[in-house]
């Protein structure tokens, strides 16, 4: 399933408490058809688990991963990067055959 660095989960935290969000929701982590690669990540703060849902706990936050995601998330890391070359979560995922420039989308 997806693994999650302590530097992502230090900003999702940091996140979830800038936008008041209770202790209780989690990250949704969910594939979409898009972006110039075919599919795109989608990330967004949600409260209820799914009845289809996966959820990852690691470094005290939760993530939710629904079944059809799951597939094209096999083992992919997320991360954090406050760097020069950019800001931002990072997907290391070793199923994407090839991702677009900005690391936004990808295919399989």
């Amino acid at each position: 399933m997806v693994r999650v660095t302590e530097i992502a989960a230090g900003k999702i935290k940091e996140l979830m408490h800038r936008e008041g969000r209770p202790a209780d929701h989690g990250l949704r982590l969910k594939v979409i058809g898009g972006g110039c690669s075919g599919l795109q990540y989608q990330l967004d703060f949600d409260g209820a688990v799914r009845e289809d849902d996966s959820v990852v706990k690691a470094h005290g936050i939760r993530v939710f991963v629904d079944m059809k995601s799951a597939l094209f998330l096999t083992d992919t890391e997320l991360d954090y990067d406050d760097g020069l070359m950019g800001t931002g979560f990072r997907f290391n995922n070793p199923n994407a055959k090839n991702q677009c420039g900005c690391g936004e989308s990808f295919s399989v």
